[in-house]
C-alpha cells in the first residue's frame, strides 16, 4: 500500500486531479474540461452528470499517468466552486436540472 494524497479540484470550466507523496511532492496533475452551457443570454449551466464523469476521468488519468493504485491513495482532499445551485430528485438521487453557476444572471 502506498503513501499517495490525491486532491480533487472543481473548477468552473474543468475538473482536476493531482496526487501528491506524503512529503507533498506532486507526482501527477492531470484535467478534463468539461461543456459550459448557455441556454440563453445571461444563463450559464453544467450537467451535473458531466461533471462527475470529468472528475473522475481527471482522477483516473492522473493514477494512469503516475503509476500508483486507488488503493495507494491514503486520503483525498476536494474543494470545489461552492456556488452551484442542483436540484436532487430524492427517489433516484438524480439530478433535476442543470447546475446554476456562479456567472449565471437569474
Amino acid at each position: 500500500m502506498g503513501d499517495y494524497i490525491l486532491a480533487l479540484d472543481q473548477g468552473t470550466t474543468s475538473s482536476r486531479a493531482v496526487l501528491f507523496n506524503r512529503e507533498g511532492t506532486p507526482c501527477g496533475a492531470a484535467f478534463k474540461e468539461f461543456r459550459q452551457i448557455f441556454p440563453q443570454s445571461g444563463w450559464v449551466e453544467h450537467d451535473p452528470l458531466e461533471i462527475l464523469s470529468s472528475q473522475i476521468a481527471a482522477a483516473r488519468a492522473v493514477l494512469a499517468q503516475s503509476g500508483p493504485s486507488a488503493a495507494d491513495i491514503v486520503a483525498a482532499g476536494i474543494p470545489n466552486q461552492r456556488e452551484p445551485t442542483i436540484g436532487w430528485e430524492e427517489s433516484s438521487g438524480r439530478p433535476v436540472h442543470n447546475a446554476l453557476v456562479r456567472q449565471d444572471r437569474r
